[in-house]
């Protein structure tokens, strides 16, 4: 019980009896009890915006490219910008639980890098059919909405509601993965959440590793838990392929926007969630360069399931996405990884493998006529650069001779 001395009797007053009171005697009124129930509720969501506002902040006010190139690129604006970020990222860290900070900060890449440029794009193929058919590598084929029937547009919003909420679900796990460990089990978090930056060095080997990584696991986990054989000899690879078939394959035709995080819920976790998170945790990424890392996988499944055929980087995107298409269209007879290299290492690739991309792109590029132009170019300049050398030795004689005759005439003149 509270005791009667604790008690501030002026803290009951009514408010206009207060401004009679001296300052030393008054007391605000205590919140009443309608106000304390509403900041118990809204505190959580408050809080909640207040990390996802400055997590945004952060993470549109870091500068990627300059962060990497601040060893050979010290400008000013370079260091106020890193400044600047490590002034707003201490500022979050520290103000706020790692928990939050972290499922906070996923929620936002995957909005901004995956969920409102999907939005755009499939926004486009249904506003503007005959525009967006034009740029489609399939043609009408590759068109989210082929008719305007109501039973299309009723499975096609199944497909977006179910892709939405499996983003959800992969930043949920995540979150009950890092609560399970900090909370409960009183260990260190699978992400590191400090104030410390990452070096530049060390963010391209987490970003190599956990890429490759990913491709290896998504690899495996697609071909032989998803895609197993006409008849699975086990009854939980029946029931994982049957649902992967009845979901993904029988509602995505070709891929479209938002459509690669569609399937059934186990299904998406093991395909999507698990090969994306196991690198993060197997060598602990730092809270930023998992951000960044989720970042360039989202990017990748924007561009590579939106069905254009000219992408930003056609070397690497354009081959992805067209092995993408060709696993849909098979329905999974091969291209079960992602990037292509363990398909090209196993020999499971439909179509152009990853060495034919690079092929491609080279005689796309023109490579071997501009190393040839530069090969012959190099060969001319030490060729004149020879013929040069020679021409100054020779006529540095006839120039000693000059110069000796010149002194011996000024000499006997004298």
């Amino acid at each position: 019980m509270v005791s009667l001395s604790t008690l501030h009797p002026a803290c009951y007053l009514p408010s206009f009896l207060n401004s009679y009171i001296p300052n030393a005697v008054a007391c605000p009124p205590p919140p009443s009890v309608a106000r304390t129930i509403f900041d118990t509720i809204t505190s959580p969501f408050t809080s909640t915006y207040t990390t996802l506002k400055t997590t945004g902040d952060a993470i549109l006010g870091l500068p990627f490219l300059s962060f990497l190139l601040i060893p050979t690129m010290t400008s000013y604006s370079t260091s106020l910008n890193l400044l600047f970020f490590y002034l707003t990222w201490s500022t979050l860290v520290l103000s706020h639980h790692p928990l939050r900070v972290e499922v906070v900060g996923s929620l936002m890449v995957k909005i901004l890098f995956y969920v409102i440029p999907s939005g755009v794009f499939l926004l486009v193929d249904i506003l503007f059919p005959g525009v967006s058919e034009g740029f489609k590598s399939r043609g009408a084929d590759a068109l989210p909405l082929r008719d305007t029937r109501r039973k299309s547009f009723m499975r096609l919003i199944g497909v977006l509601g179910w892709s939405l909420f499996n983003v959800l679900l992969g930043v949920a796990l995540q979150g009950l993965i890092e609560w399970i460990l900090t909370v409960q089990m009183s260990r260190p978090a699978a992400l590191r959440v400090t104030t410390t930056l990452p070096l530049p060095w060390g963010i391209v080997k987490d970003l190599l590793k956990g890429l490759v990584l990913r491709d290896v696991l998504t690899w495996l986990v697609h071909r032989y838990l998803l895609h197993g054989g006409p008849r699975p000899a086990n009854a939980i690879l029946r029931d994982l392929s049957h649902l992967h078939e009845t979901w993904y394959h029988k509602a995505v035709k070709t891929p479209y926007p938002l459509s690669p995080t569609y399937d059934h819920p186990l299904v998406y976790i093991l395909r999507v969630f698990i090969p994306m998170y196991t690198p993060a945790i197997l060598w602990r990424f730092h809270a930023l360069v998992f951000m960044l890392y989720l970042a360039l996988i989202s990017l990748e499944e924007t561009f590579t399931h939106s069905g254009y055929a000219r992408l930003p980087t056609n070397f690497l995107l354009g081959g992805i996405a067209n092995r993408n298409e060709l696993h849909c269209l098979t329905k999974g007879r091969g291209n079960f990884g992602t990037w292509g290299l363990c398909d090209w290492l196993a020999d499971t690739t439909i179509g152009p493998d990853a060495a034919d991309d690079i092929v491609d792109e080279m005689e796309e590029a023109d490579v071997q006529g501009k190393v040839v132009k530069g090969v012959n170019r190099s060969v001319a300049k030490v060729s004149k650069a020879a013929t040069g050398r020679s021409g100054g030795a020779s006529a540095s004689p006839k120039r000693r001779r000059r110069t000796r005759r010149t002194r011996s005439d000024s000499d006997y003149s004298d």
